[in-house]
């Protein structure tokens, strides 16, 4: 059975847990407070805390993962934290994924956070080339984007 970890499972998170769920793979969804993971938990999606700030918090995730989605576009930061999210944060977890089960990403490259979006998604498709990753960065995550890649 597939295995998807939603880094930033909020509500869009939630739903394309749902998606992912009715089309039989396991979704787990990750939060950085306990309010988010209650809510997850009651989308009927596996709950897990992690800061993807902090990517070794969300790397601990991904031994039984086969897509890893970074639906972080409309995250809620300082600038430099932003930055810090979709430039540092982002490419520390690209590197290591190599080294994991992890097959398919799929970046989130629309949304309210503004320009580190389009670094992110230069990011992506540059870790993509470098170690054959498939990889996407739609403006909109859909679960049937998640299914064909890779």
């Amino acid at each position: 059975m597939a295995r998807a970890l939603i880094v930033g499972c909020g509500c869009r998170g939630r739903v394309l847990g749902g998606e992912l769920l009715a089309r039989g793979w396991a979704v787990r969804g990750t939060s950085r407070r306990g309010e988010g993971l209650v809510a997850i938990e009651g989308a009927g999606i596996e709950p897990a805390k992690a800061d993807p700030a902090q990517p070794g918090t969300v790397l601990d995730l991904v031994g039984d993962v086969t897509a890893l989605v970074w639906l972080l576009g409309s995250a809620i930061g300082t600038e430099e934290e932003l930055e810090r999210l979709h430039g540092a944060s982002l490419e520390r977890v690209l590197e290591r994924l190599v080294e994991t089960p992890v097959r398919r990403f799929v970046y989130e490259a629309d949304g309210s956070v503004g320009s580190p979006l389009q670094v992110g998604a230069q990011i992506v498709r540059t870790a993509a080339q470098r170690w054959k990753i498939p990889a996407i960065a739609p403006k909109t995550v859909r679960a049937s984007d998640i299914a064909k890649l890779g």
